[in-house]
């Protein structure tokens, strides 16, 4: 499906990506080396899009359906520990989910895709996404129109996995990644003498039950036949042994993988967090900090992408999964909100666990991850 020089060439823009992390909203330069790539293969190309997004579009002039693919750009503020020669180059910045390579496989599809413009028949959008990492740069590209004019009708994306098998390719039909409701909780007591506590009202106690309390909702609210974690991330108050605090600020994260279990744990949590303080007489502030909804793909273009992999031949090893891979969140969902698609999975082989100082994106899944975009350009957008 490849050339062996177009997959070299994806290696060494990929290398470069990683050598030159931006976090999010920052994608300055990472967003123009996509943009000249892109003009120079033929496309349409819209910058600024929702501060550093990329719309690339591709127009046969022939009716056909309208399809779109995605890849996220962005870095995290993690300092890097790989010492090969294409380690970042930024202090502090690494490409520590893989982000340089989703941009490096879209690149890669795209130069694929235009060599085969006249066998093609419709419309197709590249969507170069800043702010996955906390800055919900999907919704924000939603919110921009990118979906619109024309409107897409299918939309496709993927993830490299670490922990599964090179190369292989994998969906979940249904539920796939984790909703995230992060809340930050601020609980307000009465500051005392720790040898008098009945004179105070100790929001570290009151605290203390509530962590107690949440994790109920997991075990008696949310269905066992449904997924959903509430993760206390932390919880400070107080700096005096001999002080009772006059308030604690604890971080809830809820993740959950529909939207009856959203319901059930991130909507009851305000419903248990009331009960624990009036209990106890303290008082509270509910502050709801970020949210991604729940990644569902759709059953019907699932199916099609494995059937897409399996007629191009993308993968030797091409899975359909009947559990959710992971609990990680994942933007795309808003996309798939508006409109119905598919967020795939290729596997990273062996390597360290993504947001992790020592993870590098497999070059060697480059051809595999590509090929599933030119086999759905092809599958979907084909003359014949």
């Amino acid at each position: 499906m490849f050339t062996e020089k177009q997959v070299q060439d994806a290696i060494t823009l990929r290398h470069t990506l990683h050598q030159h992390p931006e976090l999010k909203y920052q994608e300055a330069q990472t967003a123009k080396l996509a943009a000249e790539r892109l003009r120079a293969l033929g496309y349409k190309v819209t910058e600024g899009i929702a501060t550093t997004g990329i719309l690339a579009e591709l127009d046969t002039g022939r009716e056909g359906s309208v399809i779109a693919f995605r890849a996220d750009m962005d870095a995290l503020p993690i300092h890097e520990a790989n010492t090969f020669g294409h380690r970042s180059q930024h202090e502090g910045l690494m490409h520590a989910c893989g982000h340089d390579g989703h941009t490096a496989t879209l690149l890669l599809a795209a130069e694929a895709i235009m060599e085969k413009r006249d066998e093609l028949c419709g419309h197709l959008k590249l969507i170069f996404q800043p702010a996955e990492e906390g800055g919900n740069g999907a919704d924000a590209m939603v919110k921009a129109g990118v979906l619109e004019n024309p409107r897409v009708e299918a939309m496709f994306g993927y993830h490299n996995r670490p922990g599964f098998p090179e190369g292989q390719l994998f969906v979940k039909p249904g539920p796939a990644m984790g909703g995230n409701d992060t809340f930050k909780v601020t609980i307000n007591g009465v500051s005392g003498h720790a040898a008098m506590p009945h004179l105070a009202i100790d929001p570290i106690y009151v605290g203390a039950s509530l962590v107690q309390q949440l994790q109920g909702l997991v075990a008696r609210h949310k269905s066992p036949l449904e997924s959903g974690v509430i993760t206390v991330a932390s919880f400070h108050a107080g700096d005096a042994a001999n002080v009772i605090p006059g308030s604690a600020e604890l971080m809830v994260n809820i993740r959950s993988d529909r939207p009856s279990s959203r319901e059930a744990l991130a909507g009851k949590l305000e419903q248990v967090i009331k009960g624990v303080c009036d209990a106890h007489g303290a008082r509270f502030k509910l502050e709801h900090i970020h949210q991604i909804p729940p990644l569902a793909n759709d059953p019907e273009w699932s199916e099609r992408v494995l059937e897409l992999a399996s007629e191009y031949a993308v993968s030797n090893d091409i899975q359909k999964l009947d559990y959710m891979p992971t609990m990680g969140a994942e933007d795309f969902a808003f996309y798939l909100q508006e409109v119905p698609g598919c967020f795939f999975f290729v596997g990273n082989g062996d390597s360290a666990y993504l947001h992790n100082e020592h993870y590098d994106f497999n070059d060697n899944i480059l051809p595999v991850a590509g090929g599933m975009f030119v086999a759905l350009a092809k599958g979907l957008l084909s003359r014949s």
